[in-house]
């Protein structure tokens, strides 16, 4: 399919000149050749041509626009013409002549004439012949007059036109971008309306209804859509993606990296089970630790923290499982029950924000019955640290919620709070392929005792999932084992655990070894939106990578086979199927425990996974260079394998059976298997027609350099083929072939928009609305072509689901791209670049397919029969298609490709040397559709076969020989370089440069002791022979390497980086001139590895020598350095303009300088170079006596680039001067960019207050104005109002006011001043930071909001940083004012909250003061010297300490000569010191120092019980201060509350060190962290950082005035040394300084309380808006505490915890200052609680009575306070209570020692008998009371409970009827009252448990008295325990019934028996005596009757 355009002639052109056509389709542009000199008509006659993928729509458009050429400025638009294609849609050949139209829509008299040819193919998919794509139907007439040569070339049978190039022989400026397709647009652009004149809003308009008509007045050109390269194609031509290819040498994964894990257990809540001990472990891999056990509660508080360390690879790191756990009652002799456990991988912490979850609740749920539901909570702090990331300990906005339990769950963003049971099935069914695992020695054996030789493998499958593990049964002996089982693994759902981990192992009498392992990302295989799909996968195969085949007993890849690191070989694939399914847990059926299980499953059908096809694998080597000469000179092969075709090495030895004959390949039933053959077996196949030739015949290498040799290919060229056979799954590889070009393309465009704002060009908003455009195009197409995917056989459920959610992600980021292309304004580039940036991501995810088909295809070079190294290439990027879009993005390619070493080989400095470079040209495809794979190849060969005889047409060729070549010079124009790697001991380099290009390599000079070298040089390369078609060789040049190395005197020289270069290309019949040449220099960024290591600026050309020889090549101009030797220059038009520069240096000293060869520096001097010339310091005579200079300013000149991006390094190199006039280098330091130094003379006009009248700074409180939108604008002719916030003064008096009026509300009473203290405005500050912080979150989100209007703002041409408006104020504004915006938004805050008290406050910094302040770099910089070899580091973001030498203090300034004569002519400039003026003298000065500390937090631990022992060390200089008396035990979080002073001299002594030790009673103590200040950067800084400036001037109290200095002599002091006029006090509180007013209060009160008159106040005012003076104002430091981190030298780049603290600092020569702040940690307060515990009702009955059976219960209550379990108390028993009441009138009394501010009880106690000293426990204060029975044989059962938080509990009930369940379970709704309130509390309170289906139940309520008395109170009214004196209680009034029986017995009977059975017992009785009458009336009868009878 093809459109072809002829652009015949324009016609009635005006004027003379140059003319050029641009014809653009569907993104695409073609540039006709410039026609010279043409008057009225312009007679192009040329034709364009587009190869399309999809068909053309009707209401696509072409676009014609005709240009006055010029070769300087940018080409003039003359006219547009545009048309939609319909009507040649649909007649296929069109005659079109029409008029142009210009910019603003307007038709003009110029009219143009084309021709157009539309082909299409019949029938969507059908094999095309070579010829046909160029065919010309002879229906045209003759009318299509193409270029002859061009047509020639396109009917050679060998040569396709690769899509996207142009006809060969039209000279055009192709756009130029990653190979072709970034030129082809993936979709049909729109037309967009844009005309810049009327602001930048660019309507879109719908191509569609539009007809001819509506599409002329579409508007001018849009500059969105034109790609930067086109735009840049004047300047540079090549796109700086693709003149700087990326190649990644080094391979990043598998390198172990270091990790710090830190897990803080807070506290854990609702734990289920009655009266438990629990304790929390956490697990994380195989390290596991324990908290202490608590006792008897099941709401425990721990607050305790532990540190892991790892040093593993991150793969290795974010798979290990992390496990919370409960445990009830474990000790020394038992295990303990477990509760419930709580799992996730480290990775979901990892990708969390920040790396941590803070504060959140872990819910515990039983693995062994899932049944069961939560088992409770675990509040727990988790943070992951890798090496460089800092974490941020947040703040919580929602610090009061954390209560909240179910809205802080310990899960990631999006993840649901109910987790619900599944069941994950992983299908194991077969594998395929498999290497031998035993080496053939052991196979003789067993065959000798067997008698049979079997395969040698015994395969089984292990999977891992969220730390369990599955295994299937073992297959012995087996290539191709056949399991057909399921794992079944029950884990929540959604599961934390991202990765599941599937491995095929070897079994094996003595270790298991693993043959290959795949994982599968859970995120990849699911969608979680609400049109989501649940995990699912397969049935399909995933390919296995690991080490090579052949089978070694020591394996030194095993690793690959374990997963860590890129696999070198196929190893085997494995048919798998997941699937999930959610539990209803509620079912009864179901398996309670999450135990793995192992089930057989049904076999798979063969054609399940999709129909086998055959592929075809065709590749050729085009050249072959840099190949590592160690590899020794045997012949080399190259060998190409895809699976286990291909292998002729360590493939799999033949099967036995016929019916197994194939390898990696398909199981088709058929009988042809029988044919499918081993690879390395030559046989013929069925079809007769091709063998597989899969390697390169061997050749010996040739020397290139000392370094590398290449293969002579010359003009034939190796070629290889494969036959394969694989299920056709292309489907899902043309899918995510797709999205990888729209993301490729999307790339390149975001990079090129980085580049344009790095480089500071126009206009970064429109490219990046072009890059936009292009995407939403994109995405469209994307829609529309993944729509029409056939239902083909084997596609799986996560193919459905997941193209579903493909096209509905692309489909909403198209519409999103849209949304964002409309609001890119200059101001948002860079917001909006981000988020293109987070499209980019999604992109790149979403294209990487989690079910493989077709293997990756890997390239080895072998020498002498052994695997040397490597190249991997995914098998999608070359697979062929016929749509453009979803073909690979290097099928049918030239590519270069670097091998590498395999495995950990490649690690370090084995992976910087390149093994080999190839030039190669890969094509995968159908067999079917096989005559195109040649197509690709550069034109102008002829094929070579193998076989001669029938069928000749289909056999591939085993080579191609080149007959067309084509002869080339190259010149490598080698600048300079600038931050290399410092090679040497001495941290310099002797640097040099190889150019490789081809099989040619050439050297720059060596340049010695530099890291910016200037060569300078220009490298000739002549005849270079390329081979293919010159136009091709043109749009496509080759690549150039470019190696940097260090020359030594001794042995090899050493490797400093690599770049890669593409060179323009210039052929015969082109002019060398403007726009392409001479081509610009541009900076290429330099590789050692992964990382960074400097930039390289060089230009390339690449000039085709013609049949007239060098003669017709442009001129090079001779040496013209006769010193230099032959050395030949860089040319004048490509060296950049040089103009003179003048570069003033200030010398102030030196510092910290180290020992060199063991001797010290005495006598050092500072050299500075640049671009060759420079300046020498002045000799320092005695660096230990004083280490500044004596000469201060001295400057040099030196002519530089116009251009500030070239501006060459300056070098600072120190050095020191030994007797016999003997240099020794100490250290060096290049600045890399002169930028911050250029000095820009103030520019008069712009200053708004220049020349206004007095500005009045309003302080009045405005109660209408909300206090954050109090700036005003400023104009120079109104009377302008700048609004700061009313001073604090002025707050007081209104605080107040208000208090008179307070008499009716009950507010919180205003502190009395003598309670308050440091730690009251300490704690105030913190919770203001804490507001600040919130604020600042809400207002991020309302800038979005926002954005709207600034962009409004913006159309009407306000800058919006000019006057703030309401509201848009932008955000660097905000930075500098944060301190006053604080006390604002504190403000403010008050609506919202109770009105906090009024505290002074002082500001919170949680960073140090440095960051906030640029280092306090205003004038004085510091310049680390550097000395020692560079460490190889992956990440460079680390400074290596250990290389810091000492630090050089001074400061550059270049402006450009000749200054203006203003600058030089102002009042007092004092010439020696040129742009230094006003600075200070560097004499030596005397300091005091006064360091304090505050606290330090989370310190890591240092001993093995999991805390510290911490106390502070301080250093500076010669002196120590070690505070080691009072360390304190135990605690990771110490408050130290500290002053420490220091004289101090500057400059000898100005790095004050605060370390932080631990203290051990043996042994020496060790270093927790450190950090260092910089004093003398304070000391000297414009920002005054000596003593911070108070909020408010008051003279006694807690915020007394601490600097010796008052305001108003800082003041006068700032307006002399700032030449300002002022300060003026006027009557009314006014201060006029500059021409600014400023109003406040003037008046103070002493002690005493009497009112004064001051003027301080008004200073402090000023003082506290210093940086809004014009010119001279900047910020100055207020009182502050800042946060450092800790740093250890042995763990570099991972914080150790952090410290609070600040300095002041009071020079020796003014008045001495005050005593230090105290600062002391507060006491706690010792308080007494009494509880007096009077009745109890509905407490359940728990005994059976012996004789009655009745319910009763012996009730009594305990209680304690938490954390005193020890101290705990019981009433007495109330026995037998049969209603559930009980009456105790009893007293507990509760001492304990608690801390107001932080509302902790501090508890002091021994950890254990053996501690050495006591611990203190900060606690939260909660009373808990319990209920029990009471048992005398048995243990007593607890009834249930109550814990109150005594700051905040419920309120009593009034009665014991209205005491209920509620006020447990609602406590959060119900009003809380505190002890600490209220003093004195009664009311019934209910006690719960939890009964057997974990509810809670009410089981008996309380009537108790809390009554809280401070100490003091408690001693003068004390009372008694129980019921004892003073004050006893009476004894409680209690029913006879309660008694114990066996005290007093007849009682009990009397009460229990005779009470309850009286009747019976006389009822018993009567019926005893009449028993016993009837019984003597039974025994006396006989003795009677005989009586009677016998009458006696």
């Amino acid at each position: 399919m093809a459109l072809v355009v002829y652009l015949r002639t324009v016609t009635e052109l005006r004027g003379k000149g140059d003319r050029i056509a641009k014809v653009t389709f569907r993104g695409l542009s073609f540039f006709s050749r410039v026609l010279e000199n043409c008057e009225d008509e312009a007679r192009f006659e040329q034709a364009f041509r587009w190869p399309i993928g999809s068909q053309v729509d009707g209401d696509e458009m072409l676009e014609i626009q005709v240009f006055n050429y010029s070769k300087v400025f940018t080409n003039r638009l003359i006219g547009t013409f545009r048309m939609v294609l319909q009507k040649v849609v649909e007649e296929g050949h069109l005659e079109v002549s029409d008029t142009l139209i210009d910019d603003n829509n307007t038709a003009i008299r110029t009219s143009i004439s084309i021709e157009i040819k539309y082909q299409t193919m019949d029938g969507s998919v059908k094999v095309w012949s070579d010829g046909e794509f160029l065919d010309i139907p002879d229906d045209c007439d003759g009318t299509f007059q193409f270029e002859t040569d061009s047509l020639l070339s396109g009917r050679s049978q060998s040569s396709g036109t690769s899509p996207g190039r142009s006809i060969h022989g039209i000279p055009t400026f192709r756009k130029t971008g990653k190979g072709v397709f970034s030129a082809m647009k993936l979709g049909k652009t729109r037309v967009s309306k844009d005309d810049h004149k009327k602001g930048d809003d660019a309507a879109i308009l719908d191509a569609e209804d539009l007809d001819r008509k509506a599409m002329r007045l579409g508007g001018g050109l849009d500059p969105d859509t034109i790609s930067l390269a086109s735009v840049t194609a004047v300047t540079t031509n090549v796109s700086n993606k693709r003149s700087k290819p990326d190649i990644k040498m080094e391979p990043s994964s598998g390198r172990p990296v270091d990790y710090q894990i830190s897990v803080t257990v807070i506290e854990a809540r609702q734990l289920i089970g009655l009266n438990m001990d629990p304790v929390v472990c956490v697990e994380i891999g195989e390290e596991k630790k324990y908290t202490s056990m608590k006792e008897s509660t099941n709401c425990p508080y721990y607050n305790e923290y532990f540190v892991f360390d790892f040093h593993v690879p991150p793969d290795v790191m974010f798979d290990k499982i992390l496990k919370i756990s409960v445990i009830h009652s474990k000790n020394l002799l038992r295990s303990g029950t477990l509760v419930g456990t709580f799992k996730l991988d480290v990775g979901t912490v990892y990708s969390q924000p920040e790396h941590q979850f803070h504060h959140k609740w872990a819910m515990l749920s039983d693995p062994d019955d899932i049944t069961a539901g939560c088992k409770g909570y675990v509040k727990c702090d988790i943070a992951v640290v890798g090496k460089g990331d800092n974490i941020k300990t947040p703040h919580k906005a929602n610090e009061t919620d954390e209560d909240d339990i179910e809205g802080n769950l310990l899960l990631p963003e999006g993840v649901p709070s109910e987790r619900q049971w599944a069941r994950f099935y992983v299908k194991i069914y077969r594998a395929e392929g498999l290497p031998k695992m035993n080496t053939s020695i052991m196979a003789n054996m067993k065959k000798a005792f067997i008698g049979e030789n079997r395969d040698l493998v015994d395969p089984y499958v292990l999977v891992q999932f969220a730390g369990q593990k599955g295994k299937t049964s073992v297959q012995k002996s087996s290539y191709e084992p056949i399991w057909n089982e399921q794992v079944i693994f029950t884990e929540m759902f959604p599961p934390l655990c991202r990765r599941l981990k599937v491995q095929i192992r070897d079994s094996d009498k003595v270790n298991d070894v693993a043959i290959g392992t795949h994982f599968i990302d859970l995120r990849k295989i699911a969608n979680d939106g609400d049109k989501g799909f649940l995990p699912t996968m397969g049935p399909a195969w995933v390919n296995m990578y690991g080490s090579t085949r052949n089978y070694t007993l020591m394996d030194e890849h095993q690793d690959l086979n374990e997963g860590l690191g890129e696999g070198v070989s196929f190893r085997a694939r494995l048919l798998i199927s997941i699937a999930v399914e959610i539990l209803d847990t509620s079912s009864t059926e179901i398996m309670s425990s999450t135990e793995v299980q192992i089930e057989q499953v049904s076999n798979m059908s063969e054609s399940a996974t999709g129909k086998m096809e055959e592929f075809f694998l065709f590749g050729s080597f085009l050249e072959a260079t840099m190949i590592d000469r160690k590899i020794g000179d045997k012949p080399i092969s190259f060998e190409v394998t895809i699976g286990n075709y291909g292998n002729q090495i360590d493939g799999v030895s033949k099967p036995a059976s016929a019916k197994k004959k194939k390898e990696g390949g398909g199981e088709s039933e058929e009988e042809e298997t029988e044919l499918i053959h081993n690879s390395s077996d030559e046989e013929a196949e069925d079809d007769g027609d091709l063998t597989s030739v899969p390697s390169t015949p061997p050749m010996k290498p040739v020397i290139t350099d000392r370094n590398y040799f290449h293969l002579p290919y010359f003009e034939k060229k190796p070629c290889i083929y494969i036959k394969s056979w694989w299920q056709d799954q292309r489907r899902r590889l043309y899918n995510s072939n797709i999205m990888d070009k729209i993301a490729d393309k999307l790339e390149e465009g975001l990079n090129d928009v980085q580049e344009i704002i790095k480089t500071e060009k126009a206009y970064p908003e429109r490219r990046l609305r072009g890059v936009l455009e292009e995407l939403s195009t994109s995405c469209s197409r994307f829609v529309t072509l993944a729509n029409k995917d056939q239902n083909l056989s084997g596609r799986t459920k996560l193919d459905k689901e997941r193209l579903k959610s493909c096209m509905r992600e692309l489909e909403s980021m198209g519409q999103q791209s849209k949304t964002i292309r409309s609001q890119v304004k200059r101001n948002t580039v860079r917001d909006k670049l981000k988020l293109v940036f987070n499209f980019l991501h999604r992109l790149r995810f979403l294209a990487d397919e989690p079910q493989h088909s077709i293997p990756d295809v890997f390239i080895w070079m072998i020498s002498n029969n052994k695997r040397i190294a490597y190249a991997r290439i995914p098998s999608k990027d070359i697979l062929y298609s016929i749509v453009d879009e979803e073909m690979g993005k290097d099928c049918g390619k030239v590519k270069a490709v670097f091998l590498r070493l395999p495995g950990k080989k490649g690690f370090g400095s084995a992976g910087w040397t390149v093994q080999a470079k190839l030039e190669m040209y890969l094509w995968l495809g159908m067999n079917k559709q096989r005559k195109d794979f040649l197509s690709g190849l550069p034109s102008g060969f002829e094929e070579s076969k193998a076989m001669k005889g029938t069928g000749i047409q289909a056999v591939p060729p085993i080579s191609l020989v080149y007959n067309m070549k084509q002869v080339f010079q190259l010149r490598a124009h080698m600048y300079q370089a600038r931050s290399l790697f410092a090679a040497d001991s001495s941290g310099l380099s002797d640097p040099f440069a190889r150019v490789f290009f081809s099989t040619h390599s050439q050297v720059t000079e060596v340049l010695s002791e530099t890291l910016c070298p200037t060569w300078d040089q220009l490298l000739v390369f002549d005849n270079v022979e390329l081979y293919g078609e010159a136009g091709e060789l043109r749009d496509d040049p080759p690549i150039i390497v470019i190696e940097l190395y260090d020359q030594d005197t001794v042995g090899k020289a050493e490797f400093i980086g690599r770049t890669f270069a593409k060179p323009l290309t210039k052929m015969v019949d082109e002019h060398y001139g403007p726009p392409r040449f001479p081509p610009q220099l541009e900076y290429y960024q330099i590789y050692r590895g992964n990382c960074a290591a400097g930039d390289l600026l060089a230009a390339f050309e690449l000039l085709q020598i013609g049949p007239a020889g060098r003669a017709a090549l442009p001129p090079i101009d001779g040496p013209t350095d006769s010193d230099r030797g032959p050395l030949l220059p860089v040319p004048l038009g490509i060296r950049p303009v040089l103009s003179r520069y003048r570069i003033e240096v200030l010398f102030w000293g030196l510092r910290d300088l180290k020992r060199i060869n063991l001797a010290q520096v005495d006598r050092p001097r500072v050299d500075i170079e640049c671009a060759g010339k420079g300046v020498q310091s002045a000799l320092i005579q005695n660096y230990k006596k004083n280490p500044n200079f004596s000469t201060l300013v001295k400057w040099f000149e030196v002519d530089l680039p116009e251009n500030e991006l070239l501006h060459p390094p300056l070098n600072i190199r120190v050095v020191d001067c030994r007797a016999f006039g003997r240099y020794t280098l100490v250290g060096s330091h290049a600045v890399t960019s002169l930028r911050k130094f250029i000095y820009s003379p103030p520019d008069k006009t712009a200053n708004n207050w220049a020349h206004t009248g007095d500005i009045v700074v309003n302080m009045d409180p405005e109660p209408n104005i909300k206090k954050m939108d109090t700036v005003v604008k400023i104009d120079a002719t109104t009377d302008a109002v700048v609004k700061v916030d009313l001073n604090d003064g002025e707050k007081e008096k209104e605080k107040k006011k208000k208090k008179k009026k307070k008499g009716e509300e009950v507010d919180e009473e205003e502190p009395d001043e003598s309670m308050l203290d440091w730690w009251s405005k300490y704690f105030a500050s913190i919770e203001t930071m804490m507001e600040t912080l919130r604020a600042q979150e809400a207002a991020l989100a309302e800038a979005e909001e926002r954005e709207d209007l600034e962009i409004a703002a913006e159309s009407a041409e306000i800058k919006a940083d000019d006057f703030p408006m309401k509201g848009t104020k932008p955000k660097e504004k905000n930075k500098d004012k944060k301190s006053s915006k604080d006390k604002k938004k504190n403000h403010d805050g008050t609506e919202k909250r109770p009105p906090k008290p009024k505290v002074d406050e002082l500001m919170v910094y949680n960073k140090e003061l440095e960051s906030e302040f640029g280092s306090f770099e205003d004038w004085l910089h510091t310049f680390n010297l550097y000395r020692g070899k560079a460490g190889d580091d992956i990440d460079h973001n680390v400074v290596d300490d250990d290389r810091i030498v000492g630090r050089f203090k001074g400061s550059l300034c270049m402006y450009k000569l000749p200054l203006s004569e203003e600058i030089t002519r102002e009042a007092g400039f004092d010439p020696n010191m040129g742009m230094f003026q006003s600075i200070p003298h560097n004499d030596p000065i005397n300091v005091l120092i006064r360091i304090y500390i505050i606290r330090a937090t989370d310190l890591h631990p240092a001993d093995i019980n999991g805390k510290a022992d911490p106390y502070i060390v301080i250093r500076l200089g010669k002196s120590e201060i070690r505070d080691k008396e009072s360390y304190i035990s135990k605690q990771l979080n110490p408050v130290f509350g500290k002053s420490f002073d220091i004289e101090a001299t500057f400059p000898m002594e100005s790095m004050l060190t605060v370390a932080v030790y631990d203290w051990d009673l043996v042994g020496t103590d060790d270093l927790i962290g450190e950090t260092k200040i910089d004093l003398e950067n304070r000391y000297y800084s414009k920002h005054r950082a000596t003593c911070g400036i108070a909020s408010n001037y008051s003279v006694h109290g807690y915020n007394a005035w601490r600097d010796p200095q008052k305001p108003t002599q800082i003041l006068v002091k700032l307006c002399k040394e700032g030449k300002l006029d002022g300060p003026h006090y006027g009557p009314g509180g006014k201060v006029k300084v500059g021409n600014r007013i400023f109003l406040g209060s003037t008046e103070i009160e002493d002690e005493s309380g009497l009112k004064k008159q001051t003027e301080e106040h008004l200073a402090l005012t000023v003082l506290r808006h210093w940086e809004e003076i014009p010119r001279v104002g900047c910020k100055l430091i207020p009182e502050h505490v800042e946060t450092r981190p800790l740093l250890n030298p042995d763990k570099p780049g991972i914080e150790q915890g952090r410290i609070e603290m600040w300095v002041d600092m009071f020079p020796m020569d003014v008045p001495a200052p005050g005593p230090a702040i105290d600062i002391s940690p507060r006491k706690p307060k010792r308080y007494e609680l009494r509880v007096i515990i009077w009745n109890t009702d509905e407490v359940i009955l728990e005994d059976d009575d012996y004789f009655t059976g009745e319910k009763s219960s012996d009730i009594f209550v305990r209680g304690w306070l938490k954390g005193q379990q020890e101290d705990k108390q019981d009433t007495d028993v109330h026995y037998h209570s049969l209603t559930g009441e009980g009456n105790f009138n009893w007293r507990f009394v509760f001492p304990f020692d608690y801390l107001m501010a932080e509302e902790k009880i501090v508890i002091s106690k021994k950890e254990s008998m053996f501690s050495w000293d006591e611990t203190e426990y900060k606690i939260p204060a909660r009373l808990t009371l319990q209920v029990w029975d009471a048992d005398h044989f048995s243990a007593d059962d607890f009834l249930g409970a109550i814990e109150l938080d005594l700051n905040k509990f419920p309120r009593g009930a009034k009665t014991a009827k209205q005491c209920s369940l509620g006020m447990v379970l609602k406590e959060h709704e119900l009003p809380t009252i505190s002890i600490f309130k209220q003093k004195r509390v009664k009311g019934w309170w209910p006690f719960v448990a939890r009964d057997e289906n974990d509810e809670f139940e009410l089981t008996g309520k309380v009537e108790a008295e809390l009554h809280l008395l401070t100490a003091e109170e408690a001693e003068k009214n004390p009372v008694g325990l129980g019921r004892n004196e003073p004050e006893p209680l009476e004894k409680p009034n209690r029913p006879d019934t309660s008694l114990m029986w066996f005290m007093n017995p007849l009682k009990s009977i009397r009460y229990f028996i005779w009470h309850n059975y009286r009747w019976l017992i006389l009822k018993a009785l009567a019926l005893l005596l009449l028993l016993l009458l009837v019984g003597l009336f039974l025994y006396s009868i006989p003795g009677y009757l005989v009586k009677k009878l016998l009458g006696a």
